[in-house]
């Protein structure tokens, strides 16, 4: 049994106005998935929130350059159509509200 979510890639490094694409598997049989990202200046921002496939909040971000799904039985996905230098931060998923504020950087 998967007790663990898992991120691809672990470093993702994109030039200016590139597409970026992070996917995120969930623990088996969970129905959530949250996107978050952190910048160097910045605390940890919410970015959306899944139940199950469906869209249950996100930031207002979404659907500007930012979008993500979270298909059945296929990994969920963030993407960034065209990157831009502020875009530059960790961004994590996360099964649970209380997973990501507890990761520690390395």
């Amino acid at each position: 049994m998967d007790t663990k979510v898992t991120q691809r890639p672990r470093l993702l490094v994109k030039a200016n106005e590139q597409k970026a694409k992070m996917d995120c598997v969930p623990i088996k049989r969970h129905s959530y998935v949250y996107w978050y990202h952190k910048t160097l200046e910045e605390e940890l921002k919410f970015l959306i929130y899944f139940q199950n496939e469906e869209i249950i909040q996100k930031a207002e971000i979404i659907n500007e350059r930012f979008s993500a799904q979270c298909p059945q039985n296929s990994p969920c996905t963030l993407e960034i159509q065209s990157t831009e230098s502020g875009d530059t931060a960790r961004y994590f998923c996360a099964n649970s509200k209380a997973t990501v504020p507890n990761v520690s950087p390395s």
